[in-house]
This record gives structure tokens, C-alpha cells and sequence, in this order.
């Protein structure tokens, strides 16, 4: 299987560390993988994207023009990014910035209170991490385990005091995406 993924939303709310999480346990669980960072005027405040690949066969084009997976943390990124959206896709909303609801009758979507999850756990920054959490909950993109396995490696160190947070708000989402199943 093949995700074309796309990752949306404002700058500061972490979409490309959680492209580079996906990325990450794709690598760990030897699938093909590829993370395109969105480096235009972005910057905390604005629009900020990435486009990650995760694929069991090789990878043709990074290139995402019609993700089969969308995570769309802020309206503008839902009305961007839902029109270009493959058949039978599946749309992650943060319910907390987007009040609307998705158009399409032809996708898959969950609505999760990301932002808000994240404040509960102890910090909004953790959104993308409660993203996630509810992204792997609900499409078998990569595991659990590996995405656990990910975050270990990227918060060693100095940042090791992070992981527990982290590992909470990646439980909190995965716990919301299948209770709104």
C-alpha cells in the first residue's frame, strides 16, 4: 500500500516534525519512504505543509498532487487541500480550529479535538503529536510501536524530558480518533 500523505496547517503548530515522525517510522518499519517540507514564506502564524510518502513498494514521485490522507490542522489547509484529495481517501480534522465540515461524500473523516487534546495532556504545542496519535489509530501507516520507537530516537538527549508528554498526547489522540469512529 501506497499514502500519499499531506500535512497542513499554520506555522508553530509542528506539521513538519510530524511529517518527519511519519517518515521516521516508515524508515524503522523498512518501507519506502519520502518527506517534502513546504520552506515558502512560512513561518509561525502562517501556512506551513509537508508532503511525506510512505509506501511498501518504490516510491515513483515524491511528489503528492492527490493525498490519499489528509491532515488538515487549520481551516484554510481543509479548503486547500480537501478538493485535491484521491477517491476514498481519509481526512484528519482538528476539530478545535475547524468548525465547518468536510464537502466530499467520496472520502473518509474523522473529527478530533487535537488542540484541545494537547492543552489537556500539558501543552497546545503537543497538537501535532495528538494528530499523530489519531492518524495511526485509525490508517495502518505505519505502527504504533514504531511511532513510539520514532519519538524515542528524535527525543534523546537534551530532549529526553520531552518524551513522556509526547508519548501521553500520542495516546490521547489515538484513544479520541477510535472513540469517534
Amino acid at each position: 500500500m501506497t499514502y500519499d500523505i499531506v500535512l497542513a496547517g499554520f506555522g508553530g503548530q509542528g506539521i513538519l516534525f510530524l511529517g518527519k515522525m511519519i517518515a521516521t517510522a516508515g524508515m524503522l518499519e523498512g518501507k519506502e519512504v519520502s518527506w517534502i517540507p513546504s520552506y515558502g514564506p512560512e513561518m509561525r502564524g502562517g501556512t506551513a505543509n509537508c508532503s511525506v510518502v510512505v509506501s511498501d513498494r518504490r516510491i515513483g514521485t515524491p511528489v503528492v498532487t492527490h493525498p490519499n490522507v489528509l491532515v488538515a490542522m487549520n481551516r484554510p489547509s481543509l479548503e486547500k487541500f480537501e478538493v485535491k484529495m484521491a477517491p476514498q481517501g481519509f481526512l484528519l480534522v482538528n476539530r478545535t480550529l475547524i468548525e465547518i465540515d468536510h464537502t466530499r461524500s467520496d472520502i473518509e473523516a474523522a473529527y478530533v479535538d487535537i488542540t484541545g487534546l494537547a492543552g489537556t495532556v500539558g501543552n497546545p504545542r503537543l497538537a501535532n503529536i495528538v494528530a499523530l496519535g489519531a492518524l495511526i489509530a485509525r490508517v495502518p501507516i505505519v505502527g504504533r510501536d514504531t511511532a513510539i520507537e520514532a519519538l524515542k530516537k528524535e527525543l534523546s538527549g537534551k530532549k529526553a524530558a520531552l518524551l513522556d508528554l509526547n508519548l501521553q498526547a500520542l495516546e490521547a489522540g489515538a484513544q479520541a480518533a477510535l472513540a469517534h469512529a
